[in-house]
């Protein structure tokens, strides 16, 4: 019986085609979204993740994600200290810089450029929060702590020399980038010199992002009473992250997060405070309605057209138990090929804009929920089916 269904499906070949095609679009759309809404979603907490070797994120205790920066004054630094289980803490500055870049001391412009750039400032001597050695794609990171020194994520080096002879970089590769190092440009009228270009995760923002230290970072940014934006601390060997976090916020009354709890308090933010939820689940839902429209539609119609062939196999003595298996399996085969192919077009999709400013990320749990979500439109799309045919009447096949 599963080979006759087999046929009746695949013999209409326009019909089945449409079902393909509908349950395919449906896949393709809930898979594409979820990923880019996914990628976007990671790109808030970019900063977060790159910064490694860390246990504990101190800050303001109003702070509700990364870019919520609320400076401290530079005295809670040793507070945190002295906390038992803290084995070392170090300062980081996070905050906007102004960078201009002058034709006349620099080359490769030749008109003067002017963008707004996040600056971190990093620990003056051990440099905690810097991109690993795998990730600098010019010059050295001990360069750093020379005179006006900052390092330049490479993404967004070309909105500050949009005019440089960008074709060459996929010739080139990491050895365009030697072309940067030592050009001066101004951050908040003070010199800085690159030094170094590294690879940075694209964050939610599209400012470049700019390594220097925290002394030098003090100079950049305008001045202020409160200067400091986070404590990166190291807990004790053996001792749980989560346990130094309580002590802080009970002995200093800062705010104290693992690495892993701020990444989800800055998505949960963004998720709670923003419009990207609903924007990319109503895309998500017409992709999941009109899946179920069209196939539905078309499923449909092919149940009718084949109505005399299910009372034929009524008459022959077939229950309507049988006849519901053999509908359920052509409902079955079309959506897997559906899941199928609209999975596969969305992963191409995915691999064709890397390195573009679209954000793509397909976690592996957004797969069964697209799976589920294609299995649920082929149980209603032959709802009506399966309600038609086991009204059908054996007696149809004679008229």
């Amino acid at each position: 019986m599963g080979w006759i269904a087999l046929k009746m499906l695949i013999g209409d070949r326009a019909k089945f085609l449409g079902i393909v095609l509908g349950l395919t679009f449906a896949a393709l759309l809930i898979t594409q979204q979820g990923s880019i809404f996914c990628g976007l979603m990671l790109r808030t907490c970019g900063q977060i993740t790159d910064i490694t070797g860390a246990d504990l994120w101190v800050m303001d205790p109003t702070v509700r994600y990364i870019d919520d920066v609320k400076p401290m004054l530079e005295n809670n630094l040793y507070r945190v200290r002295g906390v038992e289980g803290v084995r070392w803490a170090v300062p980081l500055y996070k905050g906007q810089a102004r960078v201009k870049i002058n034709p006349e001391v620099s080359c490769g412009n030749r008109a003067t450029v002017i963008e707004q750039a996040i600056l971190l400032g990093l620990d003056d001597s051990t440099l905690v929060g810097a991109p690993p050695r795998s990730r600098i794609l010019a010059g050295n990171l001990r360069d750093l702590r020379t005179p006006d020194a900052i390092l330049v994520d490479s993404d967004r080096l070309q909105k500050l020399y949009p005019e440089e002879d960008w074709a060459q970089l996929p010739r080139l590769g990491k050895g365009f980038y030697r072309r940067f190092l030592r050009r001066q440009l101004e951050m908040n009228d003070h010199r800085a010199i690159i030094v170094g270009v590294c690879e940075a995760t694209r964050t939610f923002q599209t400012n470049p992002v700019v390594y220097t230290t925290y002394s030098r970072a003090k100079t950049f940014a305008p001045q202020e009473r409160k200067i400091l934006s986070y404590i990166l601390a190291k807990t004790d060997p053996g001792v749980p992250a989560d346990v130094v976090a309580r002590r802080i916020r009970s002995m200093t009354g800062l705010g104290a997060k693992t690495s892993q709890e701020f990444t989800w308090m800055t998505i949960n933010y963004y998720l709670l405070y923003t419009g990207i939820p609903f924007n990319f689940g109503v895309t998500a839902l017409l992709g999941f309605l009109v899946g179920t429209a069209i196939a539905g539609q078309t499923f449909y119609n092919f149940t009718i057209e084949n109505i005399k062939q299910f009372g034929a196999l009524k008459a022959m003595g077939a229950t309507n138990l049988r006849i519901v298996g053999m509908i359920l399996l052509q409902a079955m085969v079309v959506g897997f090929l559906g899941y199928g192919l609209g999975v596969g077009l969305a992963a191409l999709f995915g691999w064709r804009i890397q390195g573009t400013e679209l954000a793509f990320y397909t976690p592996w749990q957004l797969l069964p929920i697209t799976g589920c979500a294609i299995v649920l439109i082929c149980i209603l799309s032959s709802l009506l089916s399966v309600q038609r045919v086991i009204r059908l009447e054996p007696a149809i096949v004679f008229r």
